[in-house]
């Protein structure tokens, strides 16, 4: 094809787009593998400090110091310097992805990795899947603006990087592709070469990942299929998602609200205060702090009681609820994620005293549960049933998986529910003196090889 013959918003060929988005993809499963490295040291911190000084007050004491400390100088390096890498990055893309939002990602590249080390390290409630979807989309950036690449190519580019930054997070390919395609449905260029370069970028992250030796959380368990018999327990258990789903959203955007308003004079407070009762969490009850990566196959196998269960379940609410409104990077997925097992444990547990249930029902209602509340908060069914199923393992259990997180969504729906992402972009651009876009009306779909112009 000629220059003259090639369409006026493109301006490479297709290969040399996906050589870049191999490029983008590459590079962050490499940053993303490097990421994880460093937090999974430090993040043991707490036992290190409880061997030096000993079980006891003083090292309940030392830990909320060294977790205030840090948590306050990831606040500080956040806010003066890039404050939109605070919080998931999601929000961030889908804004620049409609030309909303500028990706500085000279600013926001380093210092989410940075602060993020030292956010998800001191123990926050907090995933890490925000900083490295906001990093893979801050190098997509980096490589638009160096090849000077039209806006279609850029938005396109920024899909690829963000689609490899879950994929680096999580290590599974497939869902961040969905993903990607799912929740930017509104902003995603339904064409070939977009979906193209999503795949091929989701591929080299998990390529550059096992080059780097860095592994993503092991959320491996043990299931078995689940008897017919037992899809109407996971229509119940998506419905009450549903429910938890509304409640988790609206909780997250009003504790954003009130700490911007009530700490406006001294916005340092909530991480300083945050911080403090983390850090002395991570001696006290370590199972109530971190994003929940490593805590889940844990909790699965643990046989805890149902009063344990739910001392957890509310402690990983409450943490969440608290983290986010930090100011510092951190995502929702983990968090949602760790809550959702506790919920499936809970769930399973009231059940077996009805009825005996076959082994590894367990793991079975916490699989579905994490592909429930995910579809309930994110309202993304697909890449609940995906992301559930890919992270775990839990391919025999697809069937209860469906049934589950698309009654999840239904209630969501049904309540008045919208996409947490959408809602955090639509504050995102209230506090920037911008007009949010219209809510995302589902329509027709735009069949693959054409543009969304809308």
């Amino acid at each position: 094809m000629s220059s003259g013959d090639r369409p006026a918003e493109q301006s490479i060929s297709d290969g040399a787009l996906y050589f870049l988005a191999a490029l983008c993809g590459l590079a962050t499963g490499v940053v993303g593998a490097a990421f994880h490295l460093i937090v999974d040291t430090l993040v043991h911190w707490p036992s290190w400090l409880v061997a030096r000084l000993g079980p006891g007050p003083l090292s309940i004491v030392a830990a909320a110091g060294v977790a205030a400390l840090a948590l306050v100088a990831s606040f500080l390096i956040t806010r003066r310097i890039a404050p939109e890498a605070a919080g998931s990055g999601v929000q961030e893309i889908e804004g620049a992805m409609e030309g909303l939002r500028d990706v500085r990602w000279r600013r926001v590249l380093p210092v989410k990795f940075v602060g993020g080390v030292l956010a998800l390290s001191s123990g926050l409630v907090a995933g890490r899947e925000g900083p490295t979807i906001h990093m893979g989309a801050s190098i997509a950036q980096a490589v638009s603006e160096r090849m000077k690449l039209t806006e279609a190519e850029l938005r396109g580019l920024l899909a690829a990087g963000a689609a490899a930054g879950l994929a680096a997070a999580f290590n599974a390919p497939l869902a961040a592709i969905l993903f990607v395609i799912e929740e930017t449905r509104k902003q995603f260029r339904y064409t070939l070469r977009s979906y193209t370069a999503v795949i091929i970028a989701s591929t080299a992250s998990a390529i550059g990942m096992e080059l780097v030796g860095g592994t993503a959380p092991q959320l491996k368990l043990d299931n078995a299929e689940m008897p017919l018999s037992l899809l109407p327990a996971f229509l119940v258990l998506g419905i009450l998602l549903g429910g938890l789903g509304l409640v988790f959203n609206r909780t997250l955007l009003f504790l954003l609200d009130w700490v911007t308003t009530t700490f406006r004079k001294a916005p340092f407070v909530p991480a300083l205060v945050v911080g403090a009762a983390i850090g002395a969490l991570a001696i006290v009850l370590p199972q109530a702090v971190g994003g929940g990566e490593l805590l889940i196959p844990g909790l699965v196998t643990g046989n805890l009681s149902i009063q344990i269960l739910l001392l957890l379940c509310l402690l990983r609410f409450v943490g969440v609820m608290l983290s986010y409104p930090v100011g510092v990077p951190g995502g929702i997925f983990a968090p949602l994620l760790t809550l959702a097992t506790t919920i499936g444990l809970i769930a399973a547990s009231l059940l077996q005293m009805a009825v005996p249930l076959p082994p590894l029902a367990g793991a079975a209602f916490v699989i579905a549960a994490m592909g429930g509340l995910f579809s309930a908060s994110i309202r993304a069914p697909l890449v609940g049933v995906v992301l559930a199923a890919e992270l775990t393992g839990g391919y025999a259990l697809i069937l209860p998986l469906i049934v589950t997180c698309v009654t999840a969504n239904a209630v969501a729906q049904a309540l008045g529910s919208r996409p947490l992402y959408e809602l955090l972009l639509e504050r995102t651009l209230r506090l920037a003196g911008k007009t949010p876009p219209p809510p995302v009306t589902i329509g027709v779909p735009t069949p693959v090889g054409m543009d969304d112009k809308s």
